[in-house]
């Protein structure tokens, strides 16, 4: 009979949490037709309709740029308290507010009913027997080998989850460090490359200026193409019409695949520079290192790690919890009626539930990544390269020309 009481509480338990967000939400495809269908060109009418919860609205602001004066703080002495204080502004925590309210709210439950059917003391601390008394309504408790056994499963489960997570996080970011290290190396090599025996200085500006602002339309792409559409598109439309001609950025916007579309036109606008053919082979390895992390992103962005890895930990961590009520039961048994086990479940869940969510947090790394500012570091920088000439330090360079048309060895 013990094991049928503890059956139908948990049975009332489970139906309740069936409100309760779940780890990994099941997809409601013919919600999302209709939303795509009925989505508003106005990003914030979008945002609303799309109901974003604080958790992923919070994001953005996790696109940190560091800088020495951010490192010393990072590396503060009262970094632990500073962190303490803004714990209720956690989005992690106010993701998982859910499933820790339902798991402490099982611990009080649990706590309530062995009250009834145990005994309690009271305020006086004065102990009164049970106030139902039956062999058929027994204590609530577990004890606590199995979770004592099962914690190292669960542990592990966990770390690999994370690990898994901070690698693709990890890629992301080399994936853009590529960027922004090719980006400058390519203008820089168009800027020195440039044979200006074969042009004229307005025509070596135009030619330049165009190198620079190909190089950034294809980032500026990639990090639309990476993006939600509710969060970047109108932005993207507006700088692009900005920066680049208007007939360059319509044939972007109405490709298919924009980013392949920049990145054809970057080809081109390094075709149009005079120099050694040799030299704009060598150009144009940056741009295969451009698409190499263009797909290496895509991958990362399209094939989380397997669907049916996630449900099983958020599975197992859930339940995991559910039934710690009921062996923390005895453990808790010196404080007044047990009440210990309602704040020792409420913390650990919350931690508990926090790894898993900080795993999913960095399984999608791009919307926590701040493309944005390496997008408009990217532009800077190009516009700056393309914009130094020889002898503008006071020295000049004797350059030959010789081998700019022809290929020579010298004996």
């Amino acid at each position: 009979m013990m094991r049928l009481s503890v059956s139908v509480l948990l049975a009332v338990c489970w139906c309740w949490t069936e409100t309760v967000h779940a780890f990994v939400p099941q997809q409601n495809n013919h919600l999302l037709q209709i939303q795509q269908q009925q989505q508003p060109q106005n990003t914030k009418l979008y945002t609303e309709a799309l109901e974003i919860p604080y958790g992923e609205e919070s994001r953005k602001y996790r696109r940190t740029v560091y800088s020495h004066d951010d490192w010393v703080k990072h590396r503060s002495p009262d970094r632990f308290w500073n962190n303490l204080k803004t714990t209720t502004k956690s989005g992690i925590y106010k993701n998982v507010g859910r499933e820790v309210v339902a798991v402490t709210s099982v611990s009080l439950l649990v706590m309530l009913w062995n009250m009834l059917t145990a005994g309690y003391t009271d305020l006086l601390g004065v102990d009164h027997p049970a106030l139902i008394q039956s062999q058929y309504l027994p204590v609530l408790k577990l004890p606590m080998n199995p979770f004592t056994l099962s914690s190292s499963f669960l542990g592990l489960l966990l770390v690999f989850r994370t690990n898994k997570a901070y690698q693709r996080w990890d890629e992301a970011r080399k994936n853009w460090g590529m960027n922004i290290n090719h980006t400058r190396d390519l203008v820089r090599m168009g800027n020195a490359f440039y044979d200006s025996s074969q042009s004229t200085p307005s025509q070596r500006a135009s030619d330049l200026d165009r190198l620079s602002k190909c190089t950034w339309a294809f980032v500026r792409s990639m990090k639309r193409h990476l993006s939600p559409e509710w969060e970047d598109e109108e932005d993207f439309r507006k700088e692009l019409y900005e920066r680049l001609p208007e007939s360059q950025a319509k044939a972007i916007l109405d490709a298919a695949h924009r980013p392949n579309r920049a990145l054809y036109d970057l080809s081109l606008a390094i075709e149009q520079l005079p120099m050694h053919f040799i030299r704009k082979d060598e150009m144009h390895k940056a741009l295969t290192i451009f698409e190499d992390n263009l797909g290496s992103s895509e991958r990362l962005l399209t094939s989380p790690v397997p669907i049916f890895y996630n449900r099983h930990v958020a599975r197992f961590l859930f339940v995991w919890h559910l039934f710690l009520p009921f062996a923390l039961w005895d453990a808790c048994k010196e404080s007044w009626n047990h009440y210990l086990m309602i704040p020792s479940t409420a913390i650990l869940s919350l931690f508990m539930f926090g790894i898993e969510e900080l795993a999913t947090q960095m399984e999608e790394p791009f919307t926590i990544l701040p493309m944005q500012a390496f997008c408009d570091k990217i532009g800077n920088w190009c516009n700056e390269i393309v914009s130094w000439e020889d002898g503008d330090n006071g020295i000049i360079t004797k350059k030959s020309y010789d081998g700019h048309n022809s290929v020579y060895f010298e004996g």
